[in-house]
């Protein structure tokens, strides 16, 4: 059968792959210990529910809402943002609510992307960062992911060789699925270039609550001139455990932020309106809540690290986001991603997200979740020191995998 012509732009989508495995293992009866998807699993905090289930006994609340976002909800992401960066932002033409980060860059590249634009993006990132742009028309010229000299060099390559010239730079820091950080010294070079160039830049600060370190990520927005070129975009997914209300914000520059808002018009009405007094009242509420969440997370980091270095597999350390990069043990190194995680799902009942799914340049990693309890962690240590132990035989007599257990 034909694929219609957006659809032939998108590979096949790898992590399907993985599974469609995991669900079959687990009908088998296997106890899969899942740290593929970025699914978080702590509770949402009980004053946030609280809130959520006195509005919806209104019925007022049950019409169409605001697709931009109700008035309270943009004007507390403004205090947010003024609160937690030093930015101030006009909740009225600055900000706009979307259904999550992910919905809110995947509207953003239809708004001001046509045919044949180029637009630059870290290889390996988050699949949207590219696929939005690519079923949007775009085409994408890859910069590498870890901030440093080399991306300025591949900037510079991109604006001298690209016909058209590209019209924007997706950043994700920190970053999913590296887990790189960028400070402020990197940014102001980014605008600087943006500004030098004229690009929008379009920058992922969706994990900037879960850091490890003393220092919190900033916003692309805290460099002075950056809003005359930025959209950041937020949710409060990780930051609140908030994943399946589907919560998230575009702020910055007014152009871009009314480009989408108008897009976005055509396509929705927005949030369930007591899903969006909620978020309003975790945005203005106590930030105790983000705190723990952090502690937690970063008490899953440690126990991976330690647990499974003392299996046999050096896990590095990330210094935020809710993520691992790790590289496949060098033995392993020349299945690929894709079919080392499916090896390691049959052998060690471990589901981890191949590093091909971010892109090419992806392929000699995987991306492990801090998405289940250290006792579940230390489990899968048990299960991955039993799987490394038969390595050598295991290598021996691979054969591809399939569905089946």
């Amino acid at each position: 059968m034909e694929e219609f012509h957006k659809t032939r732009r998108l590979p096949p989508y790898v992590f399907e792959q993985v599974n469609k495995l995991k669900a079959a293992a687990r009908a088998q009866g296997a106890d899969i210990i899942d740290l593929g998807m970025g699914n978080p699993d702590l509770p949402t905090p009980p004053h946030i529910v609280e809130k959520l289930t006195e509005v919806v006994t209104d019925p007022r609340t049950h019409r169409y809402s605001a697709s931009k976002g109700i008035t309270g909800l943009r004007k507390a992401q403004a205090a947010y943002y003024e609160r937690r960066f030093g930015v101030k932002l006009n909740p009225n033409t600055q900000v706009i609510a979307t259904l999550g980060s992910k919905e809110g860059f995947a509207n953003m590249a239809q708004a001001i992307t046509a045919p044949g634009d180029v637009v630059l993006s870290p290889n390996p990132s988050y699949p949207i960062h590219t696929f939005g742009f690519l079923m949007a028309g775009a085409a994408i010229r890859s910069i590498p992911a870890k901030p440093g000299p080399e991306v300025f060099h591949a900037l510079e390559r991109a604006v001298i060789h690209s016909v058209p010239k590209p019209i924007a730079v997706i950043m994700c820091y920190p970053a999913n699925p590296t887990a790189y950080v960028a400070d402020l010294d990197f940014y102001k070079d980014v605008v600087a270039f943006a500004r030098k160039h004229d690009i929008f830049i379009l920058s992922d600060l969706a994990y900037s609550e879960i850091y490890f370190g003393d220092t919190p990520p900033p916003s692309m927005l805290q460099v002075p001139g950056a809003i005359e070129v930025t959209a950041e975009f937020t949710s409060l997914s990780k930051t609140f455990s908030m994943p399946g209300w589907r919560v998230g914000f575009a702020v910055g520059n007014e152009r871009l932020i009314a480009a989408l808002a108008r897009v976005k018009s055509y396509l929705d009405y927005g949030a369930f309106t007591p899903i969006q007094v909620a978020a309003t009242a975790a945005l203005n509420g106590p930030d105790d809540c983000i705190a723990e969440m952090r502690a937690t997370y970063k008490r899953r980091r440690d126990v991976l690290v330690e647990s499974f270095g003392r299996a046999g597999w050096e896990i590095p350390a990330p210094e935020a986001s809710m993520f691992a990069w790790v590289p496949i043990p060098e033995k392993f190194k020349a299945l690929g991603s894709l079919e080392f995680s499916k090896l390691l799902l049959e052998k060690a009942d471990i589901a981890v997200s191949p590093g091909i799914g971010f892109g090419e340049y992806g392929d000699d990693y995987v991306r492990i979740g801090l998405v289940e309890n250290e006792q579940r962690l230390r489990q899968a240590a048990r299960n991955l020191r039993r799987f490394l132990e038969t390595a050598d035989e295991t290598l021996h007599n691979v054969v591809p995998i399939s569905a089946s257990r």
